[in-house]
């Protein structure tokens, strides 16, 4: 029989909290499939069983014509259609070249752990970019005006060019700096425990 991976229900648990829901679909049979999924934690309606690679495709697509945005993660030649048709198709590290060639994003362990930092990392990373986009606007909206003399016939004030290059280094800088932040990014705290008991750490390649 098919073993589970010691961390499995709790991935299976945390993508359910965050993300909606959480499908198994599988090459193996119905029995194995159900069996599995019980112990993961899925559901048995959201259980496909018995489908070839064209099927799991076929799934994903479904989905998305739910309205879904669809994440598919796994490692074999048999996920690679369904990889390619997911909104974000996640390769498991140790699987195979055909998985990581088709996959928007790679993960370097093999570690499920991996699952919820990438995605959480990339909210974060989403979120950083709104925030540089803020700072940006904020340094436009207030230098433009300046810098094209508006408010110099009424109020005589000005921006002259040394000040508004300074200006706009200003805003490259805040903005990279903004970025670097992301250098502190922690996973969340069920991982960061999950790991401290296997050791080791998690990488992303996109």
């Amino acid at each position: 029989s098919d073993t589970l991976k010691p961390e499995a229900a709790m991935v299976v648990a945390a993508l359910q909290r965050s993300y909606s829901d959480v499908w198994m679909v599988s090459g193996d049979n119905e029995r194995t499939a159900r069996h599995i999924a019980g112990l993961a934690g899925i559901a048995p309606s959201r259980v496909v069983a018995g489908v070839k690679p064209e099927g799991k495709a076929e799934r994903v697509s479904r989905l998305q014509a739910e309205g879904c945005a669809v994440a598919m993660v796994g490692d074999g030649v048999n996920d690679a259609p369904a990889l390619a048709q997911a909104d974000v198709g996640i390769a498991i590290g140790g699987g195979t070249d055909v998985a990581f060639e088709t996959a928007d994003m790679v993960l370097m362990r093999p570690e499920l752990l991996s699952v919820i930092t990438a995605l959480h990392l990339s909210r974060r990373t989403l979120t950083r970019i709104k925030y540089n986009f803020m700072w940006a606007f904020v340094y436009n909206v207030v230098g433009i005006p300046f810098a094209a003399g508006i408010f110099y016939p009424t109020f005589r004030l000005h921006l002259p060019p040394m000040f508004a290059g300074i200006a706009m280094t200003a805003s490259s800088i805040s903005v990279v700096c903004s970025s670097l932040l992301l250098y502190c990014y922690r996973p969340p705290a069920a991982v960061r425990k999950q790991m401290r008991r296997g050791g080791g750490g998690v990488q992303v390649q996109a």
